[in-house]
């Protein structure tokens, strides 16, 4: 690939002392739970904040640069990804409970595991997140949000590593919320976010994560390898109706296929490629825009060279 060897001199030089996991030619389809794409000009997994804003600061700005999370809402392109990838592990999951109700979560945290934490020391307010599989940093740069939660309802704060390196940290305010969408930089890596909640008891936050659960479970094709809603809901509608309306429940491309449970789910069988799962979601928008008049635009994120 094209920036391995610039990147290995880099880091062989002395200039950027990491402390995390540098593997080159990582592959990334495990990462992914379509299980599909090709690898990466370099993996780095850093061990903290700090340690990932020394590599940032010196990796030169022309090298590219991806932060990947969990992978349940991305597809990774067959022909892999230039550059650097930048998978937020272990140094970034701690959870831990603040005064006033509140909740600080690092980036690499799954959603699920603060909704947990959140409710166990009756904090009620992000029992939301239980309903989206991905992990904090996601959340905050997508707005994530399901069954009647999104993030702007409960962030106070979010840290983050810009491109030189810089640790910055974002109010509320700063953040520039809209459905799905994140007005910072996307060359910021967020690192931690800190949420306010309200007081409420523990076993009747549990029973209403319970309930998101069994909803998710009977409505959404959970355990199989897909990237969860595939397209945003156009204003005023749910993409998942429209992509009934034009005929695309099952569907098939390839080695992919609509879900037949929840038509907004796509889902690659054994042996699919991640061009495939491109491919369908393509033509389900061709057959939207013909049939409806409404051209969906991609949640699932997709990254690396076509």
């Amino acid at each position: 690939m094209t920036h391995g060897a610039e990147i290995a001199r880099l880091l062989g030089d002395g200039r950027a002392p990491v402390r995390g996991t540098i593997t080159p030619d990582a592959p990334l389809a495990p990462f992914s739970w379509f299980r599909t794409g090709g690898p990466a000009d370099l993996l780095f997994e850093p061990a903290d904040e700090a340690d990932l804003a020394t590599f940032l600061a010196a990796c030169p700005v022309d090298i590219p640069v991806t932060v990947i999370g969990l992978g349940s809402n991305l597809l990774v392109r067959d022909r892999g990804v230039d550059g650097v990838v930048i998978r937020l592990g272990r140094g970034f999951q701690a959870i831990d409970v603040e005064p006033e109700h509140r909740l600080r979560a690092g980036a690499g945290a799954a959603d699920v595991k603060v909704a947990r934490a959140a409710a166990e020391a009756g904090i009620a307010g992000l029992s939301f997140l239980r309903g989206i599989p991905g992990t904090i940093g996601g959340a905050l740069r997508m707005n994530g949000g399901a069954y009647g939660g999104e993030t702007k309802d409960v962030l106070v704060e979010a840290r983050g590593v810009d491109r030189a390196g810089t640790v910055r940290t974002y109010a509320l305010g700063d953040m520039g919320f809209s459905y799905r969408h994140c007005a910072v930089p996307d060359d910021v890596i967020f690192t931690q976010a800190l949420f306010a909640g309200r007081p409420g008891e523990p076993a009747a936050i549990l029973a209403d994560m319970n309930a998101i659960t069994e909803a998710r479970s009977a409505t959404q094709p959970v355990n199989t390898r897909t990237g969860g809603s595939t397209f945003k809901n156009p204003p005023g509608a749910k993409a998942w109706e429209l992509v009934d309306r034009a005929g695309c429940r099952g569907l098939r491309v390839g080695g992919a296929h609509v879900s037949e449970l929840h038509c907004n789910f796509l889902i690659a069988d054994a042996g699919a490629t991640a061009a495939d799962v491109e491919a369908l979601g393509e033509e389900v928008r061709r057959r939207v825009r013909e049939a409806t008049g409404v051209t969906l635009a991609w949640e699932i994120r997709r990254i690396g060279k076509p």
